[in-house]
């Protein structure tokens, strides 16, 4: 039993280095493609902040073992979720390792998705899987990067309209500027609030207003008192780089808090059932602090290690960014995950900021979209599920149900 807790541990600390490494660039690649900030300070400002959202909001109970794919009513016995868990680990955490290898950003929730199909399949047969379920996350691929995509297309024709284009493009970004300030600090006061905090949409929304109006009037006079640079371009981007930092750093907080699940989620279950042997306790089962803790150190090191790879793929690979194209694609991901979260639809924040970063690029005409580099992307995204369904049929068919059965 010990040695399958230790198991279950370590190989959950090492799913969170996988998370950190890949998904640390839909917070901060943006800002270090903008040149907002160097690699160096983006490994480090993620790094705390992954930390503090996955220990201070992280989620304290594990209400879905993989989003429902694999319903708890169709697993056996306890040996055979315990498997099930330590495949769906493995196998994901090998295939966003080797994704993050060849700088590819993939979907960290979809690759443990796919884990915990495969063990459902290997184990029980088709009829294990929530096949409802994982049709919404196959729509869910469609779903996010044309919505992160067109949005992030519209708002950047929109600000070229309102300030770039303009023949004083200075003196309108201080005139747009504060509304811009409230709608970015509404989109993150009301994902804070919803999503992280999991207020009612009421209150979600009230607070966020009061937030939006404050931050809206704070930012008329700090804009106010803003003086150009000798190039007014200049001056137009060193308003959007602090934009854009301030919501890098909440979106690598928001993750922290809510990503943390797919490591330490499959971990709670392991530790629950062998500790109690009641499955059904498991999709309920509290995440204790110390666990949290791990899977914030986790994240925080896999962004020191490997972080740089992907962030080099969505901020400079793609299309070519600087801080006004930057902050449109955070703002676009944010309010795309937002408006999609509150229609109940299913999306993923990578596929999102992907899509985000082509839309601003296809706004600026074709030709500065790297299509071959999108091409590899997209093909990640479809392989995810089914190479990490596979890898972990085979973990559980060939060895953890083995070491499983023999150790209990």
């Amino acid at each position: 039993m010990i040695i399958i807790l230790v198991a279950a541990i370590t190989l959950g600390f090492a799913m969170a280095i996988a998370i950190g490494a890949n998904d640390v660039a839909n917070s901060m690649a943006t800002a270090v493609g903008a040149k907002a900030i160097t690699i160096k300070q983006a490994v480090i400002i993620a790094a705390i902040l992954e930390f503090a959202g996955a220990f201070f909001f992280g989620k304290m109970v594990t209400k879905t073992i993989a989003k429902g794919i694999v319903p708890l009513g169709n697993i056996l016995c306890p040996e055979m979720l315990i498997a099930g868990a330590f495949s769906a680990i493995i196998g994901a955490t090998i295939f966003i390792l080797i994704a993050t290898k060849f700088e590819l950003p993939v979907s960290t929730t979809h690759s443990i998705v796919g884990g915990m199909a495969g063990f459902g399949i290997a184990a029980i047969g088709f009829d294990a899987v929530n096949w409802v379920k994982m049709s919404m996350i196959v729509l869910s691929w469609i779903i996010s990067p044309v919505f992160g995509g067109l949005l992030a297309f519209l708002i950047f024709k929109l600000l070229s309209k309102l300030i770039l284009r303009k023949n004083q493009p200075f003196i309108w970004t201080k005139k747009v500027g504060p509304f811009l300030i409230g709608a970015t600090f509404f989109i993150i006061a009301w994902l804070f609030f919803g999503k992280t905090l999991h207020l009612s949409i009421a209150k979600s929304l009230l607070f966020s207003f009061f937030v939006s109006v404050i931050t809206c009037i704070i930012g008329y006079f700090i804009f106010k008192k803003v003086k150009p640079e000798k190039e007014e371009q200049s001056s137009v981007e060193k308003i959007f780089k602090k934009l854009q930092i301030m919501t890098s750093c909440y979106v690598a907080l928001a993750h922290g808090a809510n990503d943390v699940a797919n490591a330490i989620g499959p971990l709670a279950v392991i530790i629950t059932v062998v500790q109690t042997k009641d499955m059904l306790s498991a999709a309920t089962a509290p995440v204790p602090k110390y666990i949290l803790a791990l899977g914030g150190i986790g994240i925080a090191i896999g962004v020191g290690v490997w972080g740089h790879k992907v962030m080099k793929t969505i901020g400079e690979r793609i299309t070519a960014l600087n801080n006004s194209r930057g902050f449109t694609i955070d703002f676009s991901t944010a309010t795309s995950v937002m408006i999609a979260s509150s229609l109940g639809l299913p999306v993923s924040s990578t596929h999102t900021v992907v899509g985000s970063v082509i839309g601003v690029g296809y706004a600026r005409g074709i030709g500065a979209v790297n299509f071959g580099i999108v091409k590899q992307i997209i093909l990640s995204w479809l392989l995810t599920v089914p190479i990490v369904a596979i890898f972990s049929a085979l973990l559980y068919k060939l060895i953890i149900f083995t070491l499983i059965k023999y150790f209990i």
